[in-house]
């Protein structure tokens, strides 16, 4: 609960986007031990490329996380970056693919970001009112979560512009799809 907020904001306008915030960093820290996890158990065709294309995403993204807890501090809340704050704050289930190819692991990742972007869009919806700070630094963030999001889709896609897993909603589904047409 904050006791405090930055001036010309109020402590419920405060507590509402330190809220926000505390979602994204969650969602911060679960993807960067995701890209990681990808990092570790990538194999095939095109391995080290797609090894060390996952490195400055996972660099970024905890930075991403610093940013957005400093955030939560500088509005007058506690960041909690703890493994509990990531299980209760996710709304999403855990990354299911093990060892598997670079096609399985990109299509499964496609559809990871494309959760964590919806979500950033929505909170940077709802702090277009509360707080233009915050939103500022929330779209910055998105910008460079779409282009990675098209490094992976840019190994997923045909000469015709369609990706490998289109329409597969879950990151098994897309893996599957996308290591069939592999």
């Amino acid at each position: 609960m904050t006791q405090f907020t930055v001036p010309g904001m109020t402590d419920k306008q405060g507590a509402r986007v330190a809220e926000l915030l505390q979602k994204q960093l969650s969602t911060y820290n679960d993807l960067h031990l995701t890209l990681k996890h990808i990092h570790w158990n990538v194999v095939g065709p095109n391995f080290i490329g797609v090894h060390e294309m996952i490195d400055p995403q996972v660099e970024l993204v905890r930075g991403y996380a610093d940013e957005v807890a400093e955030r939560i501090a500088t509005l007058g809340a506690s960041p909690q970056g703890t493994p509990g704050a990531i299980i209760r704050d996710r709304s999403w289930d855990d990354y299911s693919v093990g060892r598997d190819t670079v096609q399985a692991h990109l299509a499964a990742l496609d559809v990871v970001y494309n959760g964590v972007i919806e979500d950033i869009r929505q909170a940077i919806e709802e702090t277009e009112e509360l707080d233009p700070v915050t939103q500022d630094i929330l779209i910055e963030q998105a910008a460079e979560l779409e282009k990675f999001q098209w490094f992976v889709r840019a190994h997923l896609e045909n000469a015709g512009g369609k990706l490998a897993h289109e329409g597969k909603p879950t990151e098994r589904g897309a893996a599957k799809a996308a290591r069939g047409k592999a």
